[in-house]
């Protein structure tokens, strides 16, 4: 009985994350002609506004969050977000 426990947990330690929900969008450029939109701030002056191109790496400014596929989404978060000021 205790080697059919141990099996069985074996088998469901090894397919649980199989059943996982995956985010399959992470780390992928937007489907060509859709456009995402991105939450940036300037970290000198703290200020926030939204943008739809994402940011170069050697730029002065911080993403906040994730890409927004639509800029009424973006300007939802951007209303949210408490880092930025106002």
């Amino acid at each position: 009985m205790t080697k059919l426990l141990l099996a069985t947990f074996a088998v469901l330690a090894i397919a649980a994350p199989s059943f996982a929900q995956q985010d399959r969008t992470t780390g992928q450029a937007p489907p060509s002609g859709a456009s995402s939109f991105y939450l940036t701030q300037d970290p000198a002056t703290m200020k926030c506004k939204v943008v739809n191109a994402q940011p170069a790496p050697g730029d002065n400014t911080k993403v906040i969050g994730t890409a927004h596929p639509t800029q009424a989404e973006a300007q939802a978060a951007l209303q949210a977000e408490r880092t930025c000021a106002k």
